[in-house]
């Protein structure tokens, strides 16, 4: 093999390494960046779902926004309905990690299994059929108005856990 030929082979050789590093590269930020935008919206869940918490703790605090306690009667229905969407905060967690990609779609199928048996408890459904304000990701609430029609006309089956 003559020089020429040996010194194209180890530049075309480069290139490719090159190039194949710049693809790594850019997948690799691809990633980082669904990362970044998950654990975002993570947090922003997580404050929200605090400012929930509180008002199970403090029922009274409800009563901060009038729309809140919208045809609820007393500190028992006012408790539920902010568990409830408590609960709805976690689960949207976990569809939008699982939409990014970043949560395995068994993990993701055992969550949604267990939030249809919720979603055919009356506090959950009550919850959900609320005129109050409910801030949800507009394509997780139809994914839930989906669900939620679904356990209607066909329950789960449920099997209890010791």
């Amino acid at each position: 093999m003559d020089l020429p030929t040996l010194q194209v082979i180890i530049q075309s050789a480069s290139s490719v390494l090159i190039a194949s590093g710049l693809i790594f590269a850019g997948l690799q930020f691809r990633h980082w960046r669904s990362v970044a935008h998950v654990s975002n919206f993570t947090k922003m869940v997580e404050l929200q779902m605090h400012l929930r918490e509180m008002r199970v703790n403090d029922p009274k605090l409800a009563y901060v926004y009038a729309h809140d306690v919208e045809g609820r009667l007393d500190e028992r229905e006012i408790r539920e309905y902010f568990f409830n969407l408590m609960q709805l905060s976690v689960f949207e967690i976990v569809w939008f990690s699982h939409r990014e990609k970043l949560l395995p779609k068994d993990y993701f199928l055992s969550w949604e299994g267990r939030m249809k048996e919720i979603a055919t408890e009356q506090s959950f459904q009550s919850m959900f059929q609320s005129r109050s304000l409910k801030i949800l990701h507009d394509d997780f609430e139809k994914y839930i108005e989906r669900m939620v029609k679904e356990v209607k006309s066909h329950p789960p089956h449920t099997h209890h856990r010791a």
